[in-house]
Parts: structure tokens; C-alpha cells; sequence
């Protein structure tokens, strides 16, 4: 047990715990990043007034920028090292927040989604790099819970992006709700629309500073260079290996889905929540709050479970547990469509129980056994994360129907996580199968 626990962050003689901190702070960064950013799609739609549909453009850009830097931060760190990818994707995040300010100054919208991408430009640099080196810091057969482990300290950082947005945003924007502002002549929703916007760029301003600061700090340690040897860019070859192998090319897949059900269940837990609590009497704001609320117990939820389940996963098949997981999200998510009181809600809430162990686990197997491949590997995976950006965007219109086959279409619009847990569900069988 001793040997297993010191190779857990230990190779050859050599410990990694001080550089393990430091990329595990990373991902903790990168939470807080995407949880600040789920309740925007709401505070977009309100501040700008526009429906579900156009404010969920911020998840296409935020996903997207996931999407279009995903291999060339692969070909960066094959060609530099993930060190360098790592200061790149903080510098490119830092840069992002910082646009904040003059988008504001516009007083458009665009220009937002133009920072969110640069930022997750940035924020796909840093996953490129940093879930790769995590493996890299031990054996390969603890690489799994390694990264398990350094995963779990990203919902912490995305709990904090959630307080961050409900206490700090949501709770500070003017309270007017959507119809009454629908009503406010121009001078009026100019001014409204100029102060909220400053209220919901400050947290990106204080972000941008403390990358910066984390930036110099991995700047100016040393970090491991175990996995960095530089080799020949063979792009092409490398990807017609990888997709070859069915363990790579389905795990790809099935991260897409997964983000995709992930980043729905966060996202629009506040259309759903200020639906069912505005039923009840409660007015616009006091039902998002609220609704936010139950997202930060999601979250913490979230946090707990991976960390059980990284436990578990000491004496059970990762893929024996992504399955059962699987499987016990998409019967909440049964219930979240067809329970239309606060059982639904419960329900929507414990699907984040279910979804802890996934990103993680669904990586590990995918890059099991690829050695240097796992550069390019990682790519694809973090490419896969385009699924936040094209799934949600469609629940968003299933959502704006309003009512959908006598059924509220919010309640409805969760067929499409549903779908998601049944390819996640499929995966996790194969894996058993192939004794991946």
C-alpha cells in the first residue's frame, strides 16, 4: 500500500508533488472559468434582451474556442513542451478576462464573445497540456486516479465560479425582470444594460489578474521534463494511427456527449429552476437565485462524488463504474423531464453525482497505452469538447418553443442529456468488453 500511494506522484526515485500542485491549481483555474460562464447565458439573455437561443452564443463561443485550438496547442507542446503550453494557455486566458473591459466600453455584445473565445483559446492550451502531464507524473497504472485526483480539485474552482456569479453578478444586477425590460424605451435600457455590464465584468478583471500572477509563478519554477522530448510533427500519420484504435476514436465520441450533458444540466438547471419556482409565486430574480443555488449544491455534489469515486475506483473497473453511472444518470434525467414539481429539480441535481467520475475516466481509458501519442491524444479529447458548444445551443431553441407536445419545453429540452448518458452508457460497456 505505501508503494502504491508514493508512485501515485512519484517515478523512478523522482517526486512530483510540487509540480502536481501547481497544474492541479490549473484545473481548479480553468472550473472556475467555465462555472462563472453558465449563469451568463441567462444574464446575457436579460441584459442585452435577447432569448435563450442568442444567449446561449456564449457557450458556442466558449466551447468553440476549445474546438479550434485543441491541436494546435497539441502540435505547441509536441514541438516545445507542456511547461510552455501551459504559460501560453494561462497568458491567452489572462488576455481573454482582460477584454472584458473594452468589450464593455462598446456596450455590445459580440465583442464578449470575442473575449470568451480568446480565453478558452487559452483554456484549451491549458487542458492540451496539463491532463497529459498529470499522467505523465507516476506509473502508468495509477495514471487513471492520478488524474482522477488532480480532477477533482476543478469542481472546487468551478464552485467558486458559481458563488462567484450568483453573489457577485446575479445577485447585483438590476432586478428588473425580462418583461419589464422588454418595456424600458432606449435611454432607459441603455442605462440599465451600462450598469450591469459593469457589475459582470469585474470578477473577469479580478480572474485575469490572478492568472497572471499563477502565470509567473509556473513561469518561475521547475517543472519536469519527463515527457517533453521534442519529436518530428507527423501530424497526419499520428492521427491515422489514433483513430485507428477504436479504444480512442469511441472515447472521443463519448467525450463529446459527455460535455455536452454537462455543460446542459449546468446551464439551463436556471431556466429550469426559475420556471418551476415563478409557478409557485416567486418573482423572476428571487427564482434564479434560487435556482443558482441549487446549481452550487449540484456543484458540490459534483465535488464530493469525484472524490468517492476516486476511491471506488481503487477496487472497481473504470469502466465497470462509468457505465453504472451512466446508466444512473439518464434515470435522473428521466425524472427531470417527467417530474414537473421540485422532484424534477431534486432529480436535475443529482445528475451531477453521476457525472463526477466521467471526464476523467472516459480520458484515462481513451489514452491508455498511447506513450507519446497521447500529445495528439489529448487533442482530440480536448476537441471533444465541442459538445458544450453545439448541444446546448439546441436545447436552447427546444426551450425558447415555450410549451412542447402539452409538456414545458425546458422540461423536455432534457432528452437531449438523456441521449448523451445512453452513448456514455454504451462506452462504459465497451470498455468492460474490451478490457480496455
Amino acid at each position: 500500500m505505501k508503494h502504491t500511494q508514493s508512485s501515485l506522484l512519484s517515478k523512478n526515485g523522482i517526486s512530483y508533488l510540487y509540480p502536481f500542485i501547481l497544474i492541479t491549481t490549473c484545473f481548479a483555474l480553468w472550473g472556475f472559468a467555465n462555472d462563472i460562464t453558465n449563469p451568463m447565458v441567462k444574464a446575457f439573455s436579460k441584459i442585452f434582451r435577447m432569448n435563450a437561443t442568442d444567449g446561449a452564443l456564449v457557450q458556442v463561443a466558449f466551447y468553440g474556442g476549445y474546438f479550434a485550438m485543441a491541436f494546435p496547442a497539441a502540435m505547441f507542446i509536441r514541438k516545445y513542451s507542456y511547461k510552455a503550453g501551459i504559460l501560453l494557455g494561462l497568458g491567452l486566458y489572462a488576455t481573454g478576462a482582460l477584454l472584458f473591459f473594452p468589450a464593455k466600453m462598446t456596450g455590445e455584445y459580440y465583442p464578449f464573445l470575442i473575449a470568451y473565445f480568446i480565453l478558452t483559446c487559452g483554456l484549451s492550451f491549458l487542458e492540451t497540456s496539463a491532463n497529459p502531464y498529470i499522467l505523465s507524473m507516476g506509473t502508468e497504472e495509477t495514471a487513471t486516479r492520478r488524474l482522477n485526483l488532480a480532477q477533482s480539485f476543478n469542481p472546487i474552482g468551478s464552485l467558486l465560479g458559481m458563488y462567484v456569479a450568483m453573489n457577485f453578478i446575479q445577485a447585483r444586477l438590476n432586478p428588473l425582470a425580462t418583461t419589464e425590460r422588454a418595456a424600458l424605451n432606449q435611454v432607459q435600457f441603455e442605462s440599465i444594460k451600462n450598469s450591469d455590464l459593469s457589475v459582470l465584468i469585474a470578477p473577469y478583471l479580478a480572474i485575469g489578474a490572478v492568472i497572471l500572477v499563477m502565470f509567473l509563478l509556473i513561469r518561475l519554477s521547475n517543472m519536469p521534463t519527463n515527457a517533453d522530448q521534442s519529436h518530428s510533427l507527423n501530424f497526419g500519420p499520428t492521427l491515422k494511427r489514433l483513430f485507428g484504435l477504436a479504444r480512442y476514436r469511441e472515447g472521443v465520441i463519448t467525450q463529446f456527449f459527455y460535455v455536452g450533458a454537462q455543460i446542459m444540466c449546468w446551464t439551463f438547471i436556471i431556466q429550469y429552476g426559475t420556471r418551476l419556482f415563478m409557478t409557485e409565486g416567486m418573482d423572476e430574480k428571487s427564482a434564479e437565485m434560487l435556482s443558482q443555488q441549487y446549481n452550487m449544491v449540484a456543484m458540490v455534489i459534483f465535488c464530493i462524488s469525484r472524490f468517492v469515486c476516486t476511491f471506488i475506483l481503487r477496487y472497481l473497473n473504470p469502466g465497470r463504474l462509468l457505465m453504472i453511472l451512466a446508466i444512473a444518470g439518464g434515470c435522473f434525467t428521466l425524472g427531470t423531464i417527467f417530474l414537473e414539481n421540485i422532484g424534477g429539480m431534486y432529480c436535475l441535481v443529482g445528475i451531477s453525482a453521476c457525472m463526477s467520475l466521467m471526464f476523467p475516466t472516459i480520458y484515462g481509458i481513451s489514452l491508455k497505452g498511447l506513450g507519446d501519442d497521447a500529445k495528439f491524444g489529448a487533442a482530440g479529447l480536448i476537441m471533444a469538447i465541442l459538445g458544450g458548444s453545439i448541444l446546448p445551443p439546441l436545447q436552447a431553441a427546444i426551450i425558447d418553443c415555450d410549451t412542447v407536445c402539452g409538456m414545458p419545453a425546458v422540461n423536455l429540452s432534457f432528452i437531449l442529456p438523456f441521449i448523451c448518458f445512453l452513448v456514455i452508457t454504451r462506452f462504459g460497456y465497451r470498455a468492460i468488453k474490451k478490457n480496455w
